[in-house]
């Protein structure tokens, strides 16, 4: 069985207890592979490492950084298939999706921020000829980097690509649900020649490596995705260490879609939108607010649409939503499926567990060799669920699963009211052909991202994040590396 190993120092190696933990195919439900059952011993290793590699990393001239990373992108681009294999088997997304959203973007996350390192700028002042004050935007140290298990590559590349081409080093935490593809880049660092110690990679739990890199002294910055609950501990520990901090939270994201649409685009992009990656996204909208004059032919047709989708081996051809990635996550998505019964809902389709032990499932491949799988993981079918009140839980909660709620509404005034009613404010979407209401509602609605027409159409180049219980500052463009930079001014009397 495959053993995934720490990569420290630039070395792959085991934790420093020798312990592991059990890695699970969710299409299977069975273990794959282990995972170090890593601690503070291996965090302080890692730290230490990053520290002694820091001093070079941050002085390397942005050209040199730029020729490391890029080697990065082209290694990613030529293992596409491999990663795109490896990330499906160990999260149960599709094979498709994979290909095609998660290990490109990894690739464009790199591509982006060594190509910013060499176009960033700063400002000088001249303040009225007494003085001359410019700006220098610093390095500031080991980050700490802790990514969700979603978007597994697509995530922890989004965090440690910045913060290397700003010149930190980075101790690393992918979740350690879905760590395999972090440890092949680890491999790719190694053969990309990045230094050793610029990139160092923890694998284990989150109350042993988490907590130690958010708690550790000397790490000076914390760039966290996941949920809200984590986040709320993340800043208990870090606030008072007056440490910098990223947080992109949880969402409960409203699609808001108005009677003069573009009906056809509104229909096949909200089925996207609520059922992309198994409804695994942050992003994801899964409260579909619908006005009144089309309400029941939009149901209908939605709800036809999203029955048609197949659910089954996330690695076979024409899989359009494969498996939940954890048992404790399956339990959670019915447990509300359940609640969302007890609330008065009417199931319209789905809301039921799959077993499909008796499918035939394709065959992945286990060092040179194929093996047939026995599927029997997780699954749950597609679930679109009518008659809740805005403010029941099933609606204000984040489920974070194929699970979408739908209502209809009569003015902008009372759709406000339901899609601002949630603690959260990551996402939204807004379908109109009017642009005065487009511009009105993409004003008033609380969240930190609205698309209009269109849903998870991302430029690299825009502020990422969320507002109210979302997180806390952005993501993206040049915010990522003011965010790993400490701003200096410098103010020289003439």
């Amino acid at each position: 069985m495959q053993k995934i190993e720490n990569y420290i120092g630039g070395e792959l190696v085991a934790a420093v207890s020798g312990g592991c933990l059990d890695n699970f195919e969710p299409a299977t439900g069975h273990v794959y592979s282990l995972i170090p059952d890593s601690d503070a011993a291996d965090v302080e290793n890692a730290v230490a490492a990053a520290k002694a590699a820091f001093p070079g990393w941050s002085s390397t001239p942005a050209e040199e950084r730029f020729t490391i990373l890029m080697r990065l992108v082209s290694l990613i681009e030529r293992d596409l298939d491999s990663l795109a294999l490896a990330e499906s088997i160990d999260n149960g997304k599709t094979l498709a999706i994979a290909k095609r959203l998660d290990i490109p973007r990894a690739a464009s996350n790199f591509r982006f921020y060594a190509t910013a390192a060499m176009h960033t700028a700063n400002e000088s002042h001249d303040t009225t000829g007494q003085a001359l004050n410019y700006t220098l935007r610093q390095p500031l140290g080991v980050a700490g980097c802790i990514s969700p298990w979603n978007l597994p590559l697509y995530l922890f590349t989004w965090k440690i690509a910045p913060a290397i081409a700003a010149g930190c080093t980075v101790v690393a935490k992918p979740s350690e649900v879905t760590p395999m593809t972090a440890y092949l880049f680890s491999k790719l660092s190694i053969e990309a020649g990045l230094p050793p110690g610029v990139l160092n990679v923890v694998h284990g739990l989150g109350p042993k490596v988490g907590s130690a890199i958010v708690g550790h002294k000397d790490i000076k910055a914390i760039s966290f995705t996941g949920g809200t609950k984590t986040g709320e501990e993340i800043a208990r520990t870090a606030a008072p260490m007056f440490k910098k901090l990223s947080l992109e939270l949880g969402g409960k994201n409203p699609n808001i879609i108005f009677a003069d649409c573009n009906y056809e685009q509104a229909l096949a992009e909200t089925r996207r939108a609520a059922f992309a990656n198994q409804g695994e996204i942050c992003l994801c909208g899964s409260r579909i607010f619908v006005e009144r004059p089309i309400y029941e032919k939009f149901k209908k047709d939605f709800v036809a649409d999203v029955s048609r989708l197949k659910v089954g081996d996330p690695l076979a051809d024409g899989t359009d939503v494969g498996a939940i990635v954890s048992k404790q996550h399956f339990d959670k998505i019915m447990s509300y499926i359940e609640l969302a019964k007890e609330e008065g809902g009417t199931i319209l389709c789905g809301g039921n567990p799959l077993d499909l032990a008796a499918v035939k499932a394709e065959t992945r491949p286990v060092g040179s060799v194929s093996e047939t799988r026995q599927l029997g993981g997780w699954y749950i079918q597609p679930t679109v669920i009518e008659g809740l009140s805005h403010d029941c839980r099933t609606n204000q909660e984040e489920i974070f699963g194929p699970v979408a709620t739908i209502m209809p509404f009569d003015t902008e005034e009372e759709v406000l009211g339901y899609a601002n009613s949630v603690r959260y404010g990551l996402s939204s979407t807004i379908w109109t052909e009017n642009l005065s209401r487009a511009h009105r509602i993409a004003a008033d609605i609380e969240s930190g991202i609205v698309w209009v027409n269109c849903w998870l159409l991302r430029d690299l180049r825009t502020p990422f994040g969320g507002v109210k219980e979302s997180g806390v500052g952005r993501e993206g463009g040049f915010e990522a590396l003011r965010f790993f930079s400490e701003e200096k001014n410098v103010c020289i009397r003439l």
